[in-house]
């Protein structure tokens, strides 16, 4: 341990295997912005994999089917099912109701060893939204919160950190440009500001990469068998 200060070091910990897990997004572009490396990474370590998404805005446009193609090629191993609802953009909490009624119905079919969603201290009112009702839903599930790159200066401070590759980030990146082009013109949707937000999270856990989540609340079992 020499040279090795009590803030360098990682605890690690590695799931079995997954046989499904949920992904919820507000927006068509959340999730990939937010997971796409975790997202190439889980479906490639996890053969067959059944991934359960839904999406609350963007159904009857032209961003529902770059967000379909995007998630195919993001869960390309996997047994992907999508649904791309037609909340408003921007005004989803005008619609609690109808979204509090769609996650019940997701929720009723899937059962997800871990679930993605937005996390809970986004500034955007939507992604807020979401990641407020999802533990109402999936009470008993781990529940990580991902984090969305934009305008807003929300960046949160992550609690469970994925390192990924350099290869993988940069398809990540190539990903998220050639799936969504009605994004490209936004200023800060670039291979840069991808890169240096997994560069920094990537620093974090000594790692060259990696994508942070937000963890509320976690059960561990360390050989406990006994009960309590």
């Amino acid at each position: 341990m020499d040279g090795v200060g009590a803030t360098d070091v990682v605890i690690g910990l590695s799931p079995g295997r997954l046989g499904e897990i949920a992904i919820l997004g507000a927006h068509c572009d959340d999730i990939a912005i937010g997971m796409g490396a975790t997202l190439l990474t889980l479906t490639r370590a996890h053969p067959e994999l059944r991934v359960r998404a839904l999406v609350l805005s963007g159904a009857g446009t032209p961003r529902a089917a770059e967000e379909r193609k995007a998630l195919e090629a993001f869960c390309a191993n996997a047994d992907l099912e999508l649904t791309v609802l037609d909340v408003p953009d921007g005004r989803a909490p005008a619609h609690w109701s109808r979204v509090k009624d769609a996650l019940a119905r997701f929720r009723r079919g899937v059962e997800p060893q871990v679930v993605f969603a937005p996390q809970r201290h986004d500034a955007h009112q939507d992604h807020r939204m979401l990641a407020e009702l999802v533990p109402t839903e999936f009470r008993d599930h781990l529940i990580l919160g991902y984090e969305i790159l934009k305008w807003e200066t929300d960046t949160p401070r992550p609690d469970v950190l994925h390192p990924v590759s350099p290869e993988l980030v940069r398809e990540k990146a190539a990903l998220l440009r050639q799936c969504y082009p009605s994004q490209t013109q936004r200023d800060w949707f670039d291979d840069e500001a991808f890169l240096g937000l997994a560069r920094i999270r990537g620093v974090q856990c000594h790692a060259a990469y990696a994508e942070g989540f937000v963890l509320d609340k976690a059960v561990m079992d360390f050989g406990n068998t006994g009960g309590v």
